[in-house]
Formats: C-alpha cells, sequence, structure tokens
C-alpha cells in the first residue's frame, strides 16, 4: 500500500507556519517597542506584517491552493468583502460617533 507523502508533512508545515506568524508577531511588537520610529512608520511596518502574515496563514492554515478553483476564489473575495465592510463600519462608527451626544 502506497503511503501519502503528503500527511507526513501535515504537522511540520502547520509548525513552520505557527512559528513564523509568531515571528512576525514578535516582530510588530518589536517594531513598536524597542524602535524611536514615527508612529506613522510603525503602523506602516505593523500593517505591512499583518499583511504577510494574513496570506501566510491563508496558505498554510487555510490551504489556499487546494479545493474548486472557483468556488474557493468566491469564498476568498467574499470574506476579503465581510472583512472590509467590518473594518470600515468600526472605523466610521468610532469616527464619528463622537458628533451625536
Amino acid at each position: 500500500m502506497a503511503k501519502n507523502h503528503e500527511n507526513e508533512k501535515f504537522p511540520i508545515s502547520h509548525i513552520a507556519g505557527f512559528i513564523v506568524s509568531l515571528l512576525l508577531t514578535f516582530a510588530a511588537v518589536g517594531a513598536k517597542l524597542y524602535t524611536d520610529l514615527p508612529m506613522v512608520t510603525v503602523m506602516w511596518i505593523i500593517g505591512a506584517l499583518a499583511v504577510i502574515q494574513a496570506i501566510l496563514q491563508l496558505f498554510m492554515f487555510m490551504h489556499l491552493t487546494e479545493g474548486e478553483g472557483q468556488v474557493q476564489t468566491i469564498n476568498i473575495i467574499y470574506a476579503f468583502f465581510c472583512a472590509i465592510v467590518v473594518a470600515g463600519g468600526t472605523i466610521w462608527v468610532m469616527t464619528s460617533g463622537h458628533v451625536h451626544y
């Protein structure tokens, strides 16, 4: 009976993805706590690290390359739409709530 090599590397890829995610998180914390960069630059660094971590997690944990092509693409577009609506709505409510007492 032939062994499935994909099952053998399953834990290794998840552990590697977890470690890289932790390193990216610690790098973001380090950018804030241990640098004297302007806050705008720190926010850009944290944002870039967040995008890199999101892409890493899409490939390592959410198996972006597996599954049916068109259905997978539609689901990811919908997920990005939901994330943008939630984040944009939160920012809108938090910034405009002080106008009305």
